[in-house]
């Protein structure tokens, strides 16, 4: 980014990296207050793909398919950078363009990705078969890079929870609950449930142990 950012004045690029650090603060607690820092930021340094990206970004998390996809082709055509393909195409399956949403992923730039990029598209896509009603081709899609990939990379746990919710969509059970039990055992970030789903598979049940306030005796409890 501060390469990027060398192309501004001193003063303008001082206050573009502001707002994309308060960007990057606010994506998930306030949106809407993200939303308005990287308008600001795109607006003062409308070239700079790192300020374009953050906008996508911010459009994306909101739900604004269009503006992201509009943003993230801008960053696209400055950068000569492919990374955002997996969130290009899962914008224009959410905007019901899965024909487009295919041909996208099936691009030679998507089969240059770096591998963690890969992994991202591949459950794009999967999800794109699923919607489809092609659940055989869903889990078929990802059953290359499961095998393949290292259970230490940052994509694994979410490469391998896709690949069991495919098999459990295809009638699949057991495989399902093997590839959720190994992306229990990746996810050390907690980006997933498959845990829960793991619990759910196994048909336990999660008691709340807490009492309820109703429910303490006081006098019992001064006693």
């Amino acid at each position: 980014m501060k390469n990027q950012l060398r192309t501004l004045s001193k003063e303008n690029a001082e206050g573009v990296a502001q707002h994309l650090v308060m960007v990057a603060e606010l994506l998930d607690a306030d949106p809407e207050a993200a939303l308005a820092h990287a308008e600001t930021a795109a607006r003062r340094a409308g070239r700079v793909p790192a300020a374009r990206e953050a906008l996508g970004l911010v459009a994306y998390r909101m739900g604004d398919w269009a503006r992201a996809l509009s943003e993230f082709r801008t960053v696209r055509r400055l950068s000569g950078s492919h990374h955002l393909l997996p969130l290009m195409v899962d914008c224009e399956r959410a905007l019901g363009r899965h024909a487009k949403a295919l041909e996208l992923a099936q691009s030679e730039e998507a089969a240059n990705l770096a591998i963690d990029d890969r992994v991202e598209l591949a459950i794009v896509v999967s999800g794109i078969r699923r919607d489809l009603g092609q659940t055989d081709a869903a889990a078929a899609g990802l059953s290359d890079l499961v095998r393949r990939l290292s259970p230490n990379r940052p994509s694994a746990a979410r490469l391998y929870y896709a690949y069991a919710d495919a098999k459990l969509a295809a009638g699949e059970p057991a495989e399902a609950r093997e590839w959720f039990a190994r992306a229990v055992d990746a996810d050390h970030e907690l980006t997933t449930d498959a845990a829960e789903r793991l619990d759910e598979l196994d048909g336990a049940e999660v008691m709340d142990l807490t009492p309820e306030e109703d429910e303490i005796d006081p006098e019992s409890a001064e006693g």
